[in-house]
This record gives C-alpha cells, structure tokens and sequence, in this order.
C-alpha cells in the first residue's frame, strides 16, 4: 500500500493505492487526521511547498504512528521525459513540476497546465518535453487578500455571491467583479494561447476556471498522479 501526500499552503490531500483519500486544513495537521492515513503501508511519498515545519510534522507523524518515512519529491533538470526550462530547477516548486510531469506523460504531447490554487500557476510544454516557461500569478483569495491588506479605506462585503464581471456600483461589488474579470482574463489569455494543445487543469479553483474555459481536462490530483516520477529511486 503506497500513501501519496500533497502538502499545499492551505490544504493538505493525501491518497491511498486502494482508492481512500482526504484532505485537511495544513494548519490543522493533527493526530485524528494522520490516523485517517491507515497503516501497514510500503511507502509514504510527499509533495510539499508547505515548508520545512510541516515538513518536519509530516515526518513526526509518520515515526510515532510507525509509517515508513516519507520520501519527498525535488524537482529536478530531467525527468519522465520533461526538461526543466529553470537554470536552477530547485527553484521550481515541486507542484508544478509534478502537475508537468503527470500532464506530459498523460498527453505525450504539446500541453498547458493550470493550477489555481493559493497562487495560479500556468505551464507550457512542447511536444518533445521541453518546459517552454509559465506565469505566476495571484489566485482569487490572494488578490482579495492583497488588495484589502493595503488599501485601508476598502471596505468589502464577503457576501457578494456569483462570479460577475459588469463593474461594481459598490465597493464591494467593483473589487470582486474586478477580481473576477483578471481571472477571466487570464482564461481566455489561456485557451487563445493553446490552441489545439492539451489543456490539463488542477487546483482548489479548478472547477471555475474549467467552466469558464468551456474545456480542457479537470484533474484534480494532478500533483498527486506525478509523485511516482518525481520520487528518485
């Protein structure tokens, strides 16, 4: 039994080979949670951007509750086929790489890949495997969040329900639906620059952006499904 762990800033997901899985809070990682992971498994793999305090947790978890220890995915120049476009690959957080790897051996051809999570990132890769580069840009909530942590003076009422784009005849309306229309933008940005390649999407808003791009292919445990060619032998 293999137990696959993608540790994100907001949520962690976790996987067994059987089909069981789950997702809590990062913040929340406790011992309910962890006992949820079951036990007399063979390997723990873990993709994590969620730094080396949870990291470390992880580990603890697995050596108190008598898992193997967790073998955590790199980035790397090479790998099932991909070449990493980074001078520095360890520069490249370990997700997108996953989420490449998992789309380019899905497709073995030209493909983009979308991850609108806490942060939207937006990969390309040619047909014969190089990362052809991407965009990094602030998911919904963090737009939301930025914008409100510096401008004192904007006042936003959470309840504003819908994704409309038409400008806002109040605060609140004008910063959501201003935040909606970056995020259509991008999508549309997107579908223009892929053409006929295989667009491959994941993440928490990957529903959104999937209905709104009117295709593509919704996975999401993208990341999860690149860990077995991420993790060295």
């Amino acid at each position: 039994m293999i137990l696959d762990i993608d540790a994100g800033n907001t949520f962690i997901k976790w996987r067994l080979s059987d089909g069981r899985r789950g997702r809590l809070l990062t913040a929340d990682l406790t011992d309910a949670g962890v006992r949820d992971w079951g036990s007399g498994l063979d390997q723990v793999r873990v993709a994590s951007v969620a730094g080396e305090p949870v990291n470390q947790t992880i580990k603890q978890y697995c050596n108190r509750f008598g898992l193997p220890m967790p073998r955590f995915a790199r980035t790397k120049a090479v790998a099932a086929g991909v070449t990493n476009s980074y001078t520095n690959p360890s520069r490249m957080g370990v997700d997108r790489w996953l989420a490449m790897l998992a789309a380019y051996n899905d497709a073995h051809a030209e493909c983009c890949v979308v991850d609108c999570g806490s942060a939207i990132t937006v990969d390309y890769i040619s047909a014969t495997g190089e990362h052809l580069g991407g965009y990094i840009i602030p998911g919904l909530r963090l737009m939301q969040r930025g914008l409100l942590s510096n401008t004192a003076e904007i006042l936003v009422d959470q309840a504003v329900e819908g994704f409309d784009i038409l400008p806002g005849k109040h605060t609140s309306a004008a910063v959501m639906h201003g935040i909606n229309f970056t995020f259509q933008a991008l999508v549309e940005k997107i579908i223009k620059d892929t053409g006929g390649c295989h667009l491959y999407i994941t993440g928490g808003d990957g529903e959104l952006f999937h209905h709104l791009a009117g295709g593509g292919r919704l996975i999401p445990d993208l990341v999860l499904d690149g860990l077995p060619w991420g993790i060295e032998n």
